[in-house]
């Protein structure tokens, strides 16, 4: 496989002093690095019984969406307040720098259907596991949550899994 890392650049004090913010832009624009990452996470899911795949906003639709087409799923976007259109339940959840909320529209996953999580990066796992909130109340199965990049010094991967998720990344950054 090819090292995804190599393509996904660090701004350091982005959005405060102290972050090391991981940017997937540059991996995305390249063609190869794009689809290696899309292929690599659709083999590590090609054999579970999914029925839709739901994406964090804004970098999650990007690797959601991709990934949704590729295993032959529809896909579902979870988004900030106020973004959807139609009617829709909101969790609010802690960032590591702040606080926010997510919007899924009510009609967006049926009960019983078994979802898979993804966004480009987990970090405190806070944004991740108030999408599982919402799946779930809308009846949804979620058990597995995927991501490009893990930040393992924050714990996420583990706040997951304490949630009955198992969690997936193709590449790991020390710090935060």
């Amino acid at each position: 496989m090819m090292d995804i890392r190599s393509y996904i650049r660090t701004i350091a004090d982005y959005p405060k002093a102290g972050i090391q913010f991981r940017d997937i832009t540059t991996l995305l624009k390249d063609a190869a690095a794009f689809n290696a990452t899309i292929d690599a996470l659709a083999l590590h899911y090609a054999d579970l019984a999914l029925d839709k795949v739901v994406g964090i906003e804004a970098r999650g639709f990007v690797i959601g969406a991709a990934l949704a087409s590729k295993l032959g799923l529809g896909f579902v976007p979870v988004r900030k307040p106020g973004k959807l259109p139609g009617a829709a339940i909101s969790q609010s959840y802690a960032l590591e720098y702040g606080e926010d909320a997510l919007d899924i529209h009510l009609d967006a996953i049926a009960a019983g259907e078994h979802i898979l999580l993804i966004d480009d990066l987990i970090a405190t796992g806070g944004t991740a596991l108030a999408a599982v909130a919402l799946i779930r109340q809308l009846g949804g199965v979620v058990e597995h949550a995927g991501f490009v990049i893990d930040l393992p010094d924050l714990g996420g991967l583990q706040h997951l899994q304490a949630n009955g998720v198992q969690p997936f990344a193709l590449c790991q950054f020390e710090g935060h």
